[in-house]
């Protein structure tokens, strides 16, 4: 039987515990962009994890030794066979190939989880900066060409020198996540905790995806100053 408070009204339900998040260890992963540096890290540390991990390439022989040098039962394939295949997709591919890339898998990528980590930098002599797209952002582009595909941005602030370490066994910091639907953030928190020393940290709805995906000109000026591979860490969370 349902209580009533004073006023006549149902009780609400208690607030549910951000960190009671999903099991996903049994859902298979897709790199598109998955022999570039980015991509090829995320794969490496979600396989060694004990993800089931397909790297995604325009050449599906490039994929498929990518795959076999990654080890950790990763698989190789062309974009599309990639995306086919997997539950949850990241795209990590570089920027001047972002649309077209996503333009031509909307049939593949309908009804998946897409995670955008693609960041929209120009360089010059002053070093890296911000640009920013048309729809807002990279995760809005991919979005509004996904129409059938749940778009969230995550993995944007991390070091591809660190993934690619195999003597490194945690990554030190946090995974900011956007998205629309709290079902889906929750899926890719719970995906970046896969990986050791990592948190997966919610961030706001997609329309905050342009300063997530600017301040990694910010990190790269770190980096170079500092001659470090730096990330972020939210404090008092």
């Amino acid at each position: 039987m349902t209580t009533q408070d004073s006023s006549g009204s149902a009780p609400k339900p208690p607030a549910k515990d951000p960190w009671d998040l999903p099991d996903v260890s049994g859902l298979s992963v897709g790199v598109l962009g998955g022999t570039g540096p980015q991509g090829r890290g995320l794969a490496y540390r979600l396989a060694r994890a004990g993800q089931k991990v397909t790297v995604g390439s325009r050449d599906a022989a490039r994929a498929e030794q990518a795959a076999a040098e990654l080890g950790f039962g990763v698989e190789g394939a062309d974009n599309a066979e990639c995306a086919r295949r997997s539950d949850i997709v990241i795209v990590a591919v570089p920027w001047d190939g972002h649309a077209k890339t996503l333009q031509s898998l909307r049939e593949e990528l309908a009804g998946k989880l897409v995670i955008d980590c693609v960041n929209p930098l120009g360089f010059d002599k002053k070093g890296a900066y911000a640009l920013k797209p048309e729809e807002g952002s990279a995760a809005e582009q991919a979005a509004a060409l996904l129409p059938d595909s749940r778009v969230t941005a995550a993995f944007h602030h991390l070091s591809a020198v660190l993934l690619q370490d195999e003597s490194i066994e945690e990554i030190d910091t946090d995974v900011l996540v956007l998205g629309e639907v709290r079902a889906d953030t929750d899926l890719v928190q719970a995906l970046a905790g896969r990986i050791p020393g990592m948190r997966g940290i919610f961030a706001g709805r997609l329309r905050n995806a342009h300063q997530v995906e600017s301040l990694v000109a910010n990190l790269i000026s770190v980096n170079r100053r500092y001659k470090a591979h730096a990330g972020l860490r939210t404090t008092d969370v």
